[in-house]
């Protein structure tokens, strides 16, 4: 009886616990979820490569103005 009532009781508290950790992450973000690591937004749209007109992601243009590019 003793044993059913605890893990009922474990049960509860872990299903608080996850819910609070989901909770708080969706109503304040870290900022690590909102962008890279160079700066450049998750959710961010294609640009126009300068040179030939093409849509290249904003995250190649960054790498490439930083030096890292291709």
């Amino acid at each position: 009886m003793a044993a059913r009532l605890l893990m009922r009781f474990f049960i509860a508290i872990s299903v608080v616990a996850v819910l609070g950790g989901l909770t708080y992450v969706y109503v304040k973000p870290p900022q690590s979820m909102k962008v890279t690591r160079d700066g450049v937004p998750h959710l961010s749209p294609p640009v126009t490569h300068p040179v030939t007109g093409e849509a290249i992601p904003l995250e190649r243009l960054v790498q490439h103005y930083k030096g890292g590019g291709r």
